[in-house]
């Protein structure tokens, strides 16, 4: 593989992907603004023109930032590739950490190093995101002394959750030969199910409180659901959503007997229990379905394309020239090649994206499906227009964007298909 055949490649991708990022997202704006001034006729009934309006602002305010973001996102991928940053940030920290921290203190820190600075440099567009546009659309309820908290301890978390992982994966790299790539890829998956087991009860009671649900009504009408569907939760939790977002949600999370339900303060604020009960029902068709398996297996199967197109590639030297470092001579390049792919590969993936959004469009159709046979079809269609009002969903999306990056239906397609006889 020759570095420049690999420069060639990606900087065609990279264009290629930025100018489809830009048109689709202008698409979005001029089609979301062109049916601002009017409710849409299955609609006009039920939502007023000023929520529709706000949706319509909300997006293109969200579209227009994202533009930015995504200007200054591509820029700093290109300075960290082929501008030469990661190979320069390579050099200063192993300067710094070769000799009194060995190869793996050395590799570990590059990683470390790496994901700060992006942290750091991320970090003026997620405060304009939730201070400023989320402020202005009265969904942001977070002080900045939450969102300071909350990223110190999400740094911590990340640490010590990402250091020991990197750490066993380039050790494998380094000592388990020449199949080192299907070891990792096995550590990989372990630690993604051991964090699914985790996340509920040690990782997530971080951030949120979870309260029992203490509502008689809806905790009965839940129970009788699920007994209905045949699932079994390790509990029914509410989760103080609204003291850092005015967006409602419900989920469920955990694997295997572990598994609980848990709802936003904020989705019961809003919704009746029949509602409430419809949504859940929505959920349980995931499980019935079997999506939440599936997803799981296609993580699965593309992390281990991954890891092999990881080793191969970490030992092309035109692999890394062609992205702009020089590899070590010294020292090994296994942090680097992690690095490398992690900046490259998404511009690449960029254009399957149609293809996982049309799949995750038709599981949502069946668990709507699914809720419909179980629940109330017009219950679920209640709560879904309830849902886009409050979260400022656009109803009139552009069709293209939508099939392109939407892993949800439009609310068009969905209230119609709720509303076809079964």
């Amino acid at each position: 593989m020759s570095a420049p055949l690999v420069s060639l490649l990606f900087a065609l991708a990279l264009v290629v992907s930025l100018g489809m990022k830009f048109w689709l997202s202008s698409r979005q704006m001029r089609h979301v603004m062109l049916h601002r001034g009017q409710v849409p006729a299955a609609f006009a009934a039920s939502v007023p023109l000023a929520a529709h309006q706000k949706a319509a602002d909300y997006t293109v305010a969200k579209g227009r930032f994202g533009l930015l973001a995504l200007a200054f996102e591509s820029a700093l991928l290109l300075g960290w590739t082929l501008l030469g940053g990661l190979d320069a940030l390579n050099s200063w920290i192993y300067g710094l950490t070769a000799e009194p921290l060995g190869t793996m203190g050395y590799q570990l820190s590059l990683i470390a190093a790496f994901a700060l600075i992006g942290m750091l440099l991320d970090l003026p567009f997620e405060l304009w995101n939730t201070f400023r546009i989320e402020q202005q659309f009265g969904f942001n309820r977070m002080t900045l002394k939450l969102y300071v908290i909350d990223a110190v301890k999400g740094l911590f978390i990340g640490a010590l959750i990402g250091l020991p992982i990197a750490a066993l994966i380039l050790w494998l790299m380094g000592a388990a030969g020449s199949l080192w790539w299907l070891w990792a890829w096995g550590a990989w998956m372990g630690f993604n199910l051991l964090i699914l087991v985790l996340y509920p009860t040690v990782i997530a009671p971080l951030f949120n409180k979870f309260e029992p649900l203490a509502d008689e009504g809806v905790k009965v009408r839940v129970e009788a659901l699920m007994q209905r569907c045949g699932f079994a939760a390790k509990g029914l939790f509410v989760m103080d959503g609204s003291r850092r977002s005015g967006h409602g949600n419900a989920y469920f999370t955990g694997l295997g007997a572990a598994k609980r339900v848990v709802f936003f303060d904020t989705l019961l604020e809003r919704l009746a229990p029949d509602e409430i009960e419809a949504v859940l029902a929505h959920e349980l068709g995931h499980f019935k379905h079997r999506h939440v398996q599936k997803r799981i297996l296609s993580m699965f199967a593309l992390s281990l394309l991954g890891f092999a197109l990881l080793g191969w590639l970490s030992s092309q030297v035109g692999f890394y020239l062609g992205l702009g470092v020089q590899p070590n001579l010294a020292a090994p390049n296994n942090a680097l090649a992690l690095l490398l792919l992690m900046l490259a590969l998404p511009v690449f993936v960029f254009f399957f994206t149609p293809l996982g959004s049309r799949l995750s469009r038709k599981h949502e159709f069946e668990a709507d499906a699914y809720a419909r046979a179980q629940s109330s079809g017009e219950d679920l269609a209640r709560a879904l227009l309830k849902l886009h009002e409050d979260n400022a969903g656009t109803l009139t999306p552009d069709p293209v964007y939508a099939r392109f990056y939407y892993s949800h239906p439009p609310a068009s397609e969905r209230l119609a298909a709720l509303q076809a006889s079964p």
